[in-house]
């Protein structure tokens, strides 16, 4: 369970800094950081799938901690970390289902948004502009540690797994979701998204920076001791303009990691 110390912000202004990352990165969001609440903004895509990454991880959670996803509050007590969480919108739905959520992100433009809209939406959620690395520095510890689509925006991608999981309580749970690296994220994730249906901003994402779900799981293993127990991919069908939860990964997908032991117990 979490650490008693509560995190701390510390840097009030400005971009947080640390190994994992890269100014030029925060740059880009730091620049679309009043478009968070836009449904047919720059974050389109996102508003797009948020349904869908909350259905796996709410699922996740619940099957992991003995939890039944029926109950108005099924999260209630779990401390939830939300890295990279741009103006909340993975925090806040976490938030209503129970949890104690933490969400940090090193753009310091972000973390104002994300807190007015909490506090009109009546939640109760602890925004940082820190880095993981803060948070490990501080010796804090959280139930389940989320970090969905920022592995691909961070400089050491696997020395950023190994500080998740310096953050993650042994028998916690990480989920990560980022671009796995194949010619169709390339066409998708950046020729159509970015030039042709123009959902993001050119050069929003770089293809070398995506990752494929066999070389995440090998930082998980190598880096953090951890294993990857379950992967979805997110799916866009372009006549109904709708995505889906799908087995196919060569695109965006989701991936959850345990430690050894919780890992065993969820295959026996």
């Amino acid at each position: 369970m979490a650490a008693s110390t509560e995190p701390r912000d510390r840097s009030a202004a400005g971009a947080a800094v640390g190994e994992s990352i890269d100014l030029d990165e925060i740059a880009k969001f730091t620049a679309m950081a009043d478009t968070w609440w836009d449904p047919n903004g720059k974050f389109r895509p996102l508003h797009q799938i948020n349904p869908l990454r909350l259905e796996y991880l709410s699922l996740d959670l619940c099957a992991h901690f003995g939890r039944d996803h029926r109950d108005l509050e099924p999260l209630r007590g779990l401390r939830l970390l939300d890295v990279g969480c741009g103006g909340g919108l993975v925090c806040e739905p976490l938030a209503r289902l129970g949890a104690q959520v933490t969400g940090i992100d090193a753009a310091a433009a972000n973390i104002p948004i994300a807190k007015i809209h909490a506090e009109q939406s009546g939640l109760d959620i602890n925004y940082l502009n820190a880095t993981v690395e803060d948070l490990a520095a501080q010796d804090l510890v959280f139930d389940a540690v989320l970090a969905l689509e920022v592995i691909e925006h961070v400089n050491e991608p696997a020395a950023f797994v190994k500080d998740l999981r310096r953050v993650m309580a042994d028998d916690g749970l990480m989920v990560l979701s980022t671009l796995n690296k194949t010619l169709k994220s390339f066409a998708l994730g950046i020729v159509a998204a970015e030039y042709v249906l123009r959902w993001l901003p050119k050069g929003t994402h770089e293809w070398r920076r995506f990752v494929a779900p066999r070389l995440l799981e090998q930082w998980a293993e190598e880096q953090a001791g951890l294993f990857m127990t379950k992967t979805r991919g997110l799916s866009y069908n372009p006549l109904k303009d709708r995505w889906a939860l799908t087995q196919d990964l060569s695109c965006n997908y989701l991936a959850t990691f345990k430690g050894q032991d919780s890992a065993v117990r969820a295959v026996s």
